[in-house]
């Protein structure tokens, strides 16, 4: 299996951003995030100076949609994202209109199902509606306050539930992350507490070049079939 490693820089500087999506690219990893808190902090000029530094790399944009989807990920689009990021808990209106826009320029949409009372079946109907990829999530403040919750809980359960790519994203530790793989998921996503800290948006280790580089190696290692 040739899985996808994906890298979520939630950075809040957009230079320290860059440099870590640097380290990223030199390592091996596959797709960059524009993360929320850089999106927050930055807004398109982050998306731009990824799509101008990185022109041949696949940008995923954190945008979690809740409404005004199809005019948000037009932005995105003409940016230079490749992919953004809509919610389960959005009305279905939304989740259309952004596939819908996806559709027209050429690019795609992830529905993350973080706080979804039934997971499963609301992923399987963001599939009905058309988006590409379905995202477990657990969510920063969600496992702070409760340690100990994975998207791993649900992960499964959701791989059943549809056809289309699903990667969990939420603290995983590197080999949870790699047991994601196993399970079926195909894309394997990386972020706090590698990239951030627990409790702040800013890089986690002065050696996140060399770390990075040995949990590619890892990864491919464990994905070569």
């Amino acid at each position: 299996m040739n899985a996808k490693i994906q890298i979520s820089i939630d950075v809040i500087d957009l230079q320290e951003a860059l440099d870590l999506a640097r380290a990223s690219v030199k390592a091996g990893v596959d797709w960059l995030e524009v993360g929320t808190p850089l999106l927050l902090a930055e807004g398109l000029h982050a998306v731009r100076a990824f799509r101008a530094e990185f022109p041949d790399t696949p940008i995923v944009v954190d945008l979690k949609t809740m409404d005004g989807a199809g005019l948000e990920a037009e932005m995105m689009f003409k940016a230079g994202g490749d992919m953004v990021v809509v919610m389960g808990q959005a009305h279905d209106a939304s989740i259309i209109e952004q596939v819908k826009m996806a559709q027209r320029y050429d690019k795609q949409v992830m529905c993350d199902v973080m706080l979804c009372p039934d997971k499963p079946g609301r992923a399987r109907q963001a599939q009905e509606m058309g988006v590409d990829y379905i995202i477990v999530h657990t969510g920063f403040d969600e496992r702070n306050m409760i340690p100990g919750l994975s998207p791993l809980d649900d992960l499964q359960d959701v791989l059943d539930a549809v056809d289309i790519p699903v990667q969990a994203v939420g603290g995983l530790s590197v080999p949870q992350a790699i047991e994601t793989l196993a399970l079926g998921a195909e894309i394997v996503v990386f972020g706090a507490p590698l990239v951030i800290s627990g409790q702040e948006f800013k890089a986690a280790d002065p050696n996140f070049d060399r770390q990075l580089r040995e949990i590619v190696a890892e990864v491919r290692g464990a994905t070569i079939a």
